[in-house]
């Protein structure tokens, strides 16, 4: 089943929430949707599941146009709201049992909701009120209802909020088994949790799309080298050595070179130091990761 967004714009009267955003995902591919609060990613989503209409621009469902059918193509995506909205009076197996029926899961839903409860880590609480659960199990909760009907699109909007280390642990490893055979657009803030789970990337911001490409693509990691120097030098000083890429002072005689080549940048930073008198008090390297990326993507 694949989702493709095609062109859509979406004002907040005179504001613009989304502007020309198209992308595709396909069946088997979890996909990050990343971006500073305000971005859009909520509202895309909305859009997507069809709780917000576009002002311009389509969607299709498997090229089922959300418009033509929203009820088709409804039944066939899961949804796991940012708020997610449950019902607190009612008790966990009830309340699946009753969002079973709306699907019109009538073939085994005894036999679906057990196993939801299972798969989500519901057990010890399924006879107890929605409302008595910590926020960690009330989003299990919203997990089961999302999968419970099997959907062949996945929309999960900051799915592992509330939970706590080994519970987040746990749902990745629910949403990468469950994105096996479904397209998954997967919001959140935790970088770490889009490179554990996620193949590709797409960063919005401003209410456009500011990158999409693999994960491993999108890193694009490159190696940074520290240095602190006993004295005051010109940025030139760098930018001469073989190798140097863009050279930026971060604090008093402390400067971040990036490595332009396959070489060891440290060695040339170092004999060049000795050859001048200088004396290089520290040096280090490290890696760009998805943070820096997203920094320099959406500032």
């Amino acid at each position: 089943m694949s989702v493709s967004v095609r062109s859509i714009s979406k004002l907040y009267g005179h504001q613009v929430a989304l502007e020309d955003v198209s992308f595709e995902i396909k069946p088997g591919e979890i996909v990050g949707f990343i971006g500073p609060n305000g971005a859009g990613k909520s509202t895309m989503m909305k859009i997507i599941t069809g709780y917000l209409p576009q002002n311009s621009g389509n969607v299709f469902i498997n090229e089922i146009n959300t418009l033509d059918d929203a009820q088709d193509t409804k039944r066939k995506i899961g949804y796991l709201p940012e708020n997610n909205p449950l019902y607190l009076n009612m008790y966990v197996k009830e309340y699946l049992n009753f969002v079973a029926g709306i699907y019109k899961v009538d073939k085994n839903k005894v036999k679906r909701v057990d196993e939801m409860i299972g798969l989500t880590g519901l057990t010890k609480e399924k006879q107890k009120k929605i409302g008595s659960l910590s926020k960690g199990y009330r989003q299990r909760v919203g997990l089961a209802q999302a999968l419970i009907h099997d959907p062949e699109v996945l929309i999960l909007d900051e799915p592992t909020s509330g939970l706590d280390p080994n519970q987040i642990v746990e749902i990745r490893e629910l949403i990468k088994q469950s994105g096996q055979n479904k397209s998954v657009l997967l919001s959140t803030h935790i970088m770490q949790e889009v490179e554990a789970i996620c193949q590709r990337i797409i960063v919005i911001n401003k209410g456009r799309i500011v990158a999409d490409d693999e994960t491993k693509n999108i890193r694009q990691e490159k190696e940074i080298i520290i240095v602190e120097l006993n004295c005051v030098v010109e940025k030139g000083f760098f930018q001469n050595i073989k190798g140097a890429g863009n050279v930026v002072e971060k604090g008093e005689n402390i400067w971040l070179i990036e490595n332009s080549s396959a070489d060891d940048l440290r060695k040339k930073i170092f004999d060049k130091a000795v050859e001048k008198g200088i004396t290089v008090l520290s040096m280090q390297r490290k890696g760009n990761n998805l943070e820096d990326v997203f920094r320099e993507l959406t500032q």
